[in-house]
């Protein structure tokens, strides 16, 4: 070969310039891969924090007093309760690892872990998603706006309050996320019809929507139909205490009117105080929605009167909530919800593919595999145990009974309420909490109220309660509005509870007796 031969570029083959670009593109593309791999493990990064918590947990040496068992299905709860506060994978892959734990870890029969995850109370927190969603479907928003502002005037004060009673007077029978998603577009219609630009009535959205949310959630104690939470704790009572051949355990056997009979004036009681907390905190820009209201006549107006098939809803409506009072002893909450919603299907008032895709099936899920992780709390002694710790760490600070260890209880179950679903803090504390009450003393049925009734203080985060999320999702509120007023919320519930628990209630238990 000549010199003049080497120096001659040689041609470029198609492949060649195929194979230069496909070069090109190996390097961004193993960078993209090793970027996407980080992104990965960096979003579920607290999924394998909570692994490596729960098998440290697991292999490091039981302590004394506690078994193997209890100790794994304590290393569950504080896994399961990581995953709960972090969301690193769907809440609902948390109740399918916790069913797969029990078989796994604990060595428990497959069907009797099937059988702890159906009960009364999980078949009741199903018909009251089912129930929500065919009442929704009704529609019924702009004309229940109508019903309130003529009963409240058009001043802003009296239609908050208004809102909040509303509200409160729904949720404690169907739920406050039923509730809520119902009366949102309520406070939504007043305020657009006020003004169309968010900026001339960001406190008045504040005032209307906090009412719809707040409202909702301290009405959710009142009756056991008020939020799954209350249910979980009723199933807590039988489960642990009652005991169908023993009269002196029927004390723990706490029915709807009973439970209304404890709770439901403290509901009551806490409504005016969140209209004036919420007035006082956003002072609203508009005294007077006169205008609002006479556009909310029109709408109204055009949509005509209520129809049969709005009457046969409220009517079946009716007959599920007098069921719920009478007949729940004998057949169950659960039954009755359940049939209730099979009568809208009958009625055609509601499609089964409307309930399908509106029912989150992932929450009764979560909810009966939480129920069932309480329930393995109690059978092996771990909460027994957590609960002996816990009287210990209280005792110093003399708050290891009476008026002290009420406040405790209300202060670890608020701060767990506000970091988890107030169902999930429920059936996580439960059955820590009624041991606790046996140890010291106290009375389970106290301490259960306490604990139910403080899991509805989920006031300081957007996710700590469905209301709060729902009300959050219209655009009109601040993550920070909610701990600006959520401690006022707070701290006025904690001592409505803590005066009704050492005055009323024990009065009213007495009556009860006789």
């Amino acid at each position: 070969m000549t010199d003049g031969e080497a120096l001659e570029p040689k041609p470029i083959t198609r492949r060649a310039r195929v194979k230069g670009r496909a070069l090109k593109l190996v390097k961004p593309i193993a960078g993209l891969r090793k970027r996407s791999n980080y992104l990965y493990f960096w979003e579920k990064r607290w999924f394998y924090i909570a692994m490596a918590v729960g098998a440290g947990l697991i292999y490091m040496p039981t302590p004394q007093g506690l078994t193997e068992s209890g100790m794994i299905i304590l290393a569950m709860s504080v896994v399961a309760t990581i995953l709960f506060v972090t969301e690193p994978v769907p809440l609902p892959t948390v109740a399918l690892l916790i069913i797969v734990g029990q078989v796994i870890l604990m060595g428990i029969d497959s069907k009797d872990v099937a059988k702890s995850l159906m009960s009364d109370s999980v078949l009741f927190i199903m018909g009251s998603l089912m129930l929500a969603v065919a009442v929704v479907k009704q529609k019924l928003d702009t004309r229940i706006a109508w019903v309130l502002v003529r009963m409240t005037g058009t001043k802003t004060s009296r239609i908050a309050f208004g809102i909040a009673l509303m509200s409160g007077l729904l949720a404690s029978f169907v739920g406050e996320h039923t509730v809520a998603a119902m009366m949102l577009p309520v406070g939504v219609t007043l305020i657009q019809l006020t003004s169309n630009d968010p900026k001339k009535v960001r406190n008045l959205a504040a005032v209307l929507l906090f009412s719809i949310s707040y409202g909702s959630s301290v009405a959710g104690i009142g009756t056991p139909s008020g939020g799954a939470r209350n249910a979980i704790m009723i199933g807590y009572w039988k489960e642990f205490f009652y005991d169908p051949g023993n009269p002196d355990t029927f004390q723990f056997l706490v029915d709807y009117v009973t439970w209304m009979l404890y709770a439901y004036p403290m509901f009551l009681l806490q409504i005016p105080f969140v209209t004036v907390i919420l007035l006082i905190t956003f002072r609203p820009e508009y005294k007077d929605l006169s205008r609002a209201v006479v556009k909310l006549r029109a709408k109204v107006e055009k949509q005509g009167p209520m129809k049969g098939t709005d009457w046969l809803a409220i009517l079946i409506f009716g007959m599920v909530l007098l069921g719920w009072i009478f007949a729940s002893t004998q057949y169950g909450m659960g039954t009755i919800a359940i049939l209730g919603a099979a009568a809208f299907l009958v009625a055609g008032l509601v499609a089964w593919p409307d309930v399908n895709s509106g029912v989150n099936w992932g929450v009764v899920l979560l909810y009966a595999a939480a129920i069932s992780l309480g329930v393995q709390m109690k059978d092996t002694g771990a909460a027994a145990w957590v609960a002996q710790n816990f009287l210990d760490f209280l005792a110093p600070l003399g708050m290891d009974e009476g008026l002290g260890l009420w406040a405790a209880v209300s202060l670890l179950t608020t701060a767990v309420t506000n970091t988890m679903s107030n169902g999930a803090a429920v059936a996580v504390l439960g059955p820590i909490v009624l041991k606790v009450a046996v140890a010291a003393g106290e009375s389970p049925i106290v301490i259960g109220f306490i604990t139910a009734i403080s899991s509805a203080f989920a006031y300081l985060t957007v996710v700590g309660t469905p209301a709060c999320t729902i009300v959050y999702a219209s655009g009109y509120l601040k993550t920070t509005d909610f701990l600006i007023v959520g401690w006022k919320m707070v701290l006025m519930s904690t001592i409505i509870m803590l005066g009704a628990a050492a005055i009323y209630w024990p009065l009213l238990g007495a009556w009860l007796e006789q």
